[in-house]
């Protein structure tokens, strides 16, 4: 295969994993904000759900580096 096809491959696939997590991310932290601000009760376990769905969406972007990693490492 052609290096230069599977280097852009490779930044393609961090890019948007990366990208989309970030979106992601910013999007549900908005949310809970917002759920905090109306129910200052729940603030605890919405926060503690938050981190659990921060953590499941960073491990997207994590497994996108390793794709990633494979690609420009594995095939020469």
């Amino acid at each position: 295969m052609d290096r230069g096809l599977i280097a852009l491959a490779a930044g393609l696939a961090i890019t948007f994993a990366a990208g989309l997590a970030g979106l992601g991310i910013g999007l549900s932290s908005g949310k809970a904000f917002d759920s905090m601000a109306r129910q200052p009760e729940m603030a605890n376990k919405i926060q503690s759900l938050l981190f659990i769905a921060i953590i499941f969406i960073e491990a997207t972007a994590i497994y996108a580096l390793v794709v990633s990693l494979i690609l420009l490492f594995v095939f020469k």
